[in-house]
């Protein structure tokens, strides 16, 4: 593991004359729904991370990434009581334009900055639950990532993910001094009836990124798996973006079209797409669309996520199959814009956008009868947890039987991802491991809530008192 030290790393890559925190007052707003909560004060921040190599490039959005960057936030309150949120970053899918104006380290840099700034921004601060605080600090924390990232059209993700950490960290120093021992008591009032099924199961999706080989994808399927990420939206020109998507989609389903799972409702294979935005017109996309159908693959195409930059606001309600938001729906706000404009299923990242976050997301899609589903950023496995217990709880996906829908890459790409694994706290757990394709979650995921409420060794050794 790559450690620096976090006090000379932020000295020597602040930039110079960054505006320091105000103690802003936290709202009044009370988002538990009128349950009477403790006033928590945050005495001491501290951070941290490491840098986690990748097996091979890893791509999407037409760029490539070679390690991913595991940030750690530590957070004491005013009674002693301590804990600690981790934050995977993903400069690239946050925002692309930041990734390809910077070297790699630096993108990464640059949104450590912006956690750190959250960390100030944070201290001294008392608050009676994290969405309130999440609220106060969004419009300040996104107002210095512009600065640093010198781009006005930063957008607004890139702020959010620099939050996970800090985000995850308050979540469990509010049940801490609440005295809550499950996720479900976490959960405030408000939020509750949108996360309240109980699956038995929860398909675990894996990724196959561009320069993954068809033998690759049918050893997936062999293994178990039947519900798979497929990145399209290949670097080049739009034409040969599409071609180069058309021949990807015919390898996939002459390798495994004809594969068939108990837990689709018409038994086959669901497809699902992530195009990252990279399809500039609809009618590019319904080209893509008509040779799926030339192929017999439509039917079983369940989901394409983010066909379409966001920038391009325009009706999708007739595009002939469910589209979902993902990085463009990055508040409620925008998710009930992209569900106004035709786009039938959210994908929610409580690991990318914070949980406080995607509970708002999450609330809105449930009131308009949009489904939901938990999609990754190649995130540890202790965040794999955090999304866990929210695809655990979500309705189920259409098309499915029972169960719910988490994606989850990162065995597939780090490096160092067993030893990664040694630092979940209740890695044997039964519910950690997927088996045939399927997380098994019992009574045991639900009374653990996947491990998150305990501490981590590993994670905890960065903050020790020398």
């Amino acid at each position: 593991m790559n450690h620096q030290n976090r006090r000379t790393f932020i000295k020597n890559s602040m930039l110079t004359g960054s505006a320091m925190a105000l103690k802003n007052p936290v709202s009044l707003f009370d988002n538990t729904g009128g349950q009477s909560r403790k006033e928590i004060q945050i005495k001491k921040v501290d951070s941290n991370f490491e840098r986690e190599p990748l097996i091979r490039p890893f791509g999407f959005k037409g760029g490539y990434m070679s390690e991913i960057w595991q940030t750690v936030s530590y957070f004491e309150s005013s009674l002693g009581n301590h804990q600690i949120g981790l934050c995977t970053q993903n400069v690239l899918w946050s925002d692309a334009n930041v990734f390809s104006s910077n070297s790699e380290a630096a993108g990464n840099t640059l949104m450590y900055i912006v956690t750190e700034y959250a960390h100030q921004l944070i201290k001294g601060q008392t608050f009676k639950d994290p969405v309130s605080l999440l609220d106060d600090i969004l419009p300040q924390v996104y107002a210095y990532a512009k600065t640093v990232t010198n781009n006005p059209s930063l957008r607004k993700t890139f702020a959010l993910n620099a939050l996970v950490g800090v985000d995850n960290a308050l979540w469990l120093l509010y049940a801490q001094e609440n005295g809550f021992k499950t996720f479900d008591d976490m959960i405030p009032e408000i939020y509750k009836y949108c996360l309240s099924y109980r699956h038995k199961n929860a398909a675990a999706i894996p990724l196959m990124a561009y320069n993954i080989p068809i033998n690759e994808i049918s050893e997936a399927v062999d293994q178990g798996y039947f519900f798979m990420k497929i990145k399209i939206g290949q670097p080049g020109t739009q034409e040969k973006m599409l071609e180069k998507d058309k021949m990807r989609l015919s390898a996939i389903h002459k390798a495994i079209g004809n594969v068939r799972t108990k837990y689709s409702e018409n038994g086959k294979l669901p497809y699902y797409f992530d195009a990252n935005g990279r399809y500039e017109k609809k009618e590019l996309l319904m080209r893509l669309l008509d040779h799926a159908k030339k192929i017999g693959a439509f039917d079983q195409i369940s989901v394409i996520e983010e066909p379409f930059n966001e920038s391009l606001e325009i009706d999708v309600s007739d595009i002939p199959v469910r589209l979902a938001a993902d990085e463009s729906a990055h508040t409620d706000e925008d998710a009930i814009k992209r569900i106004e404009m035709g786009y039938r299923a959210i994908a929610l990242k409580a690991i990318a956008k914070t949980l406080s976050m995607t509970m708002k997301i999450a609330k809105a899609a449930h009131d308009r009868n949009i489904p939901c589903f938990c999609a990754d950023l190649t995130v540890n496995p202790i965040l794999v947890e955090w999304n866990k217990n929210v695809a655990a709880r979500l309705k189920s996906f259409p098309g499915m039987n029972n169960l719910g829908l988490i994606e989850s890459n990162g065995h597939q790409n780090y490096k160092n991802w067993k030893e990664m694994m040694s630092y979940h706290p209740q890695n044997n757990g039964s519910w950690v491991k997927a088996e045939n394709g399927v997380y098994k979650l019992g009574n045991d995921f639900y009374k653990n809530s996947g491990g998150i409420f305990e501490r981590s060794s590993h994670y905890e050794n960065m903050f020790l008192k020398k």
